[in-house]
């Protein structure tokens, strides 16, 4: 038993609750409402993403204890044991919401996602070790707020707005930053530490970098041909 599974479990509850008040607290426009649950979905999404310890505490974790730098395997700080908890209790809600309200052949590939995520950091939750490398792969959440943004931009029907371009500019440039160059921070390090990382989890850090990276390049060009080469 880890008493990260309870904050997992909280996580869940918390996500899921928030995910029922939403339509109350962010009342979708008349362009949504043919499609509430994605509407509360995707401003959940966006309540993980903005969630201040799950990217501003990332990188300030790093400048503060310089030590995780030489260690992502078993040195983290107080606190991100539970925030990486935190997350994995999200992803299984978001999981969960998915295969609930939308259709299989419209959601594989986040619910595929979804599933190496929590795979991942589930195996840090409960090991109590790679921590520190799931923090890492927390800097993703940064570009996912404007990743989020665009997508309630595109349900309230404001393509055609000042916000929606400004926010098309950010968003690849945080991708680009946050999402790929961190995936390919991640890969270099599993490749240069592969001696010191045990078989078990050094081949589900690799096949997990192996189905990353693909999806990546594949919605930064999706992102690309949609906002800019249209």
């Amino acid at each position: 038993f880890s008493p990260g599974l309870l904050v997992v479990a909280g996580s869940f509850a918390a996500f899921r609750l928030l995910n029922r008040g939403l339509e109350r607290l962010v009342p979708p426009p008349p362009s949504a409402r043919r499609n509430r649950w994605k509407w509360r979905n995707i401003w959940t999404s966006l309540a993980h993403s903005a969630l201040p310890d799950t990217h501003s505490l990332s990188p300030r974790r790093f400048y503060l204890h310089p030590e995780m730098s030489n260690d992502l395997v078993g040195t983290h700080p107080p606190g991100a044991h539970s925030l990486v908890a935190v997350s994995v209790g999200y992803f299984i809600e978001d999981f969960v919401d998915m295969l609930c309200n939308q259709k299989l052949h419209q959601s594989w590939e986040l619910l595929f996602h979804h599933s190496v995520v929590i795979i991942c950091f589930g195996i840090a939750v409960l090991l109590h070790q790679y921590v520190g490398f799931a923090l890492v792969a927390l800097l993703v959440e940064i570009n996912s707020i404007f990743l989020h943004l665009r997508q309630i931009l595109l349900m309230a029907n404001l393509v055609h707005t000042a916000c929606y371009r400004l926010n098309s500019l950010v968003n690849l440039g945080t991708y680009v930053v946050f999402r790929m160059a961190t995936l390919a921070w991640m890969s270099r390090w599993l490749f240069l530490n592969r001696h010191n990382v045990p078989p078990a989890a050094y081949a589900v850090g690799t096949a997990g970098m192996a189905i990353m990276t693909p999806m990546n390049i594949i919605l930064f060009y999706r992102l690309l041909r949609s906002d800019f080469l249209k």
